[in-house]
């Protein structure tokens, strides 16, 4: 990769842990249009996984993802093994100013201090110029964006527009875990985000937080992780007025299935 860059190539990244789908191919594709050589990587990363029984079932479709990159022209595939990426005993540790604590760091204790050192290790294999992530993951970006600030790594980041689908769910690699009622049942999410996102500007941020909370609380099936509305650049601050650029953002478990969500406000 560094003799690419050396050419003067510029190299745009796609992180993943497989089990691709619309979501992750929308990324390949943004990188195709900003970049002149596309890499993807593949890794299930262990030090981001809390329990032990959520990194065993995590999906590994492997021929699947490599047919989805060769159709989408992904130019090369990364896929190492653990032992390749980590030794023995290896410790971690990126201040983050209290970003890897909140929301689903508060749920998921050590999970952001998992991504930012799979990430800085996948970013020092592959050398990137831009590395494009989803906005699905929006606490994970600025987690990262915030790593990348700290260790002053010479990395681009762009976030990328949640892909859903037809009625509204946003796509990930866990919805395949849903029963067919949970399917339908997960829709509350993306259904208490819109009536957030329809009402900002005509009632307070508190209210409508409550009646998207209260919204869930009733809805069949969904077991509620939390729901905040902060301020988008730095999701510190949970009295964003909506004058400001805020982000509504929703965690809920389905049975044995946990999703996230989130919507850009206004």
């Amino acid at each position: 990769m560094l003799q690419k860059k050396q050419q003067g190539k510029r190299i745009g990244f796609v992180p993943t842990m497989g089990a691709l789908h619309q979501g992750h191919i929308s990324l390949i594709n943004l990188a195709k249009n900003k970049s002149d050589l596309v890499v993807c990587s593949i890794f299930v990363n262990p030090t981001q996984f809390n329990d032990p029984k959520d990194l065993e079932k995590y999906p590994r479709p492997i021929e699947h993802d490599i047919a989805k990159l060769e159709e989408a022209a992904c130019d090369i595939l990364f896929m190492p093994e653990v032992g390749e990426m980590y030794s023995k005993d290896e410790e971690w540790q990126v201040t983050l100013d209290g970003l890897d604590e909140i929301l689903e760091g508060k749920y998921r204790p050590g999970h952001y201090q998992g991504v930012t050192q799979i990430v800085y290790k996948l970013f020092s294999c592959t050398h990137p110029d831009v590395a494009f992530f989803g906005q699905k993951d929006y606490q994970q970006v600025m987690v990262i964006e915030k790593m990348v600030q700290k260790l002053q790594l010479p990395v681009e980041l762009e976030m990328c527009p949640i892909i859903r689908e037809a009625d509204g769910l946003a796509m990930s690699s866990r919805n395949v875990h849903l029963s067919p009622t949970e399917r339908v049942q997960s829709l509350a999410l993306y259904q208490s985000l819109t009536h957030i996102k329809e009402g900002w500007g005509k009632k307070s941020v508190e209210t409508l937080k409550q009646e998207a909370i209260e919204f869930l609380e009733k809805s069949p099936g969904i077991s509620l992780g939390y729901l905040e509305i902060c301020t988008a650049n730095n999701l510190q601050n949970n009295q964003p007025t909506n004058q400001s650029e805020a982000v509504a953002l929703v965690a809920a478990s389905l049975g044995q299935t946990r999703l996230i969500d989130n919507i850009l406000l206004p």
